[in-house]
């Protein structure tokens, strides 16, 4: 019996140890089309979780049917996991500046109005990185960006339905017929211009677009 719980044992001891060497923090950021976000930043090594969801309005809980209506005062947000042993929250902020349209204040690409807007809503103690990505930006496109850095905002996670919608294989009906959600999201995203904006604005330093 010993012999067999050894391994055992220092096998929690090794997973305990990993998991203790992990620091979780997260970052809040309105980039548009939260699937976007989600697509993108789950590609980044050191993110371990990206949920979608509404952040900076008046509503409670709201529905996502409220938020795109309008007149909540919320933004369709991404609620970014990362370890901070492996990539920083400035590092985070770089990436997210780089993907998307900063000099826009009415959406973001096909997606209009408030609720498509930028932003990095910040702790108090993540203000000042996030005020240096902004400068950053500004300074590389040599004009001023639209993105403000907001305080932070409770963040109200959307349904189940629109959670990791970018890589889901449960079928959806589209005016293309029968998809893939992830297939849908695809056509979504190239219709709406997203890349090839990105790359009008960032050229290569836009880090989510195959050159």
């Amino acid at each position: 019996m010993l012999r067999r719980a050894l391994p055992i044992a220092l096998f929690m001891v090794f997973a305990a140890t990993v998991a203790t060497a992990q620091r979780i923090e997260t970052a809040l950021v309105a980039g548009g089309c939260f699937w976007c976000v989600e697509s993108d930043f789950r590609r980044v090594e050191g993110v371990t979780d990206v949920q979608v969801g509404f952040a900076g309005g008046r509503v409670e809980n709201p529905s996502y049917e409220q938020v795109v209506r309008g007149g909540t005062g919320h933004l369709e947000v991404a609620l970014i996991s990362y370890d901070a042993e492996r990539i920083s929250y400035s590092q985070i902020l770089h990436l997210f500046m780089r993907s998307i349209d900063p000099l826009d204040a009415g959406g973001q690409f096909c997606d209009r109005g408030e609720a498509y807007t930028t932003a990095i809503f910040a702790t108090p103690d993540q203000r000042a990185a996030a005020q240096s990505a902004i400068d950053a930006a500004s300074t590389d496109l040599g004009q001023p960006v639209a993105t403000p850095v907001r305080d932070i905002a409770p963040f109200y996670p959307a349904d189940d339905y629109h959670q990791g919608y970018p890589f889901s294989s449960e079928l959806v009906l589209t005016r293309f017929g029968p998809l893939t959600r992830s297939a849908a999201y695809g056509r979504y995203r190239q219709a709406c211009g997203r890349d090839a904006r990105v790359q009008a604005v960032w050229g290569d330093d836009a880090p989510f677009i195959n050159h």
